[in-house]
């Protein structure tokens, strides 16, 4: 297991309702470290929720509102997006870019149980460890 991982076993166990947290890289969609404590969370269910997040935060059509955001205002306007939360009918996703790793996103699944400001919480003070263990 890499220090990042352990990282963010320490997350998982620290929120109540928590699923699983992971690091992804926003440029090349992979899993940078990942924790969790849910037997169907497969190598190909995890890289598919990584590759959605990339697709939220960096994908075709939010590269396309960026673009027009630039022509309109003259200015480059990119990677704006920095948080993201996302419900389903059993989970809450915290999604947060790690500050000063701007391709570096870590993703927090937890039930819909978790209190929304401990989700967040974790997720935000986990960054400063976050950040040295990035490229």
């Amino acid at each position: 297991m890499s220090k990042l991982d352990d990282l963010l076993q320490t997350v998982i166990k620290d929120v109540d309702g928590a699923l699983g947290c992971a690091v992804v890289d926003l440029e090349s969609g992979l899993l940078l470290g990942v924790a969790h404590n849910v037997p169907y969370f497969t190598s190909s269910y995890l890289e598919a929720v990584a590759a959605a997040a990339v697709d939220m935060l960096r994908g075709k059509n939010v590269r396309a509102v960026e673009s027009l955001l630039s022509n309109q205002r003259g200015i480059a306007v990119e990677k704006t997006i920095k948080e993201v939360q996302m419900t389903t009918d059993n989970t809450l996703h915290f999604m947060a870019i790690v500050p000063d790793k701007p391709d570096s996103l870590v993703v927090l699944i937890t039930s819909r149980k978790t209190n929304l400001g401990m989700g967040w919480a974790a997720v935000r003070k986990s960054m400063a460890a976050v950040a040295p263990l990035c490229p």
